[in-house]
């Protein structure tokens, strides 16, 4: 069995997958995604922060591929892999969650073995290991910043850090078990 998080990375890189190749809107892709494949709230909340976010750092994330391997134009890129690399890249860097660099290491390698080509994990794991060589400072300081944290769940309050996603408003038809409406 799938563990939640690696399902919802699992959707969203199809979601980007499909992104990358159509023009169709993000919203309706990881809907059309998720009632295919159903994540409980937190798993569909982990894929919409992974697609948000990898679309809304897309081009500083892609600058970034641009400079990790630089033989490699990221046009070029198997598209499978550059949004894998967008994935892993958002979580290490940008991602408010607490997820550490090993593990999106990690989780990214395992995403190639499964959707990539026989090369795939390699070049991944590659990148991703310049990523951290290059900006182990960058990285550290993130993850200073999330250890030293300080959370009251209870009254929503939160320090050096946005509050945990409102789910109230989320769409009830992506949920899994739900009725889906058209």
């Amino acid at each position: 069995m799938i563990k939640g998080r690696r399902h919802a990375r699992m959707v969203a890189l199809q979601a980007l997958y499909e992104l990358d190749m159509t023009r169709h809107a993000p919203e309706y892709v990881l809907g059309c995604r998720l009632k295919q494949h159903p994540l409980p709230r937190a798993g569909a909340a982990f894929a919409f922060l992974l697609v948000e976010g990898v679309l809304d750092h897309k081009r500083r994330i892609d600058r970034l591929i641009a400079k990790l391997a630089p033989e490699w134009p990221v046009e070029q890129i198997a598209v499978i892999d550059r949004n894998i690399l967008r994935i892993a890249i958002f979580e290490i860097l940008y991602a408010p969650d607490d997820t550490p660099f090993k593990v999106a290491i990690d989780e990214a390698v395992e995403l190639a073995k499964m959707f990539g080509s026989d090369s795939s994990p390699r070049f991944v794991n590659g990148v991703l290991g310049t990523l951290v060589n290059r900006y182990a400072d960058q990285i550290n300081r993130k993850t200073n910043r999330k250890t030293n944290r300080k959370t009251n769940w209870k009254t929503n309050r939160k320090t050096d850090q946005k509050s945990p996603p409102d789910l109230s408003n989320f769409p009830p038809n992506l949920m899994m078990g739900e009725n889906w409406q058209n």
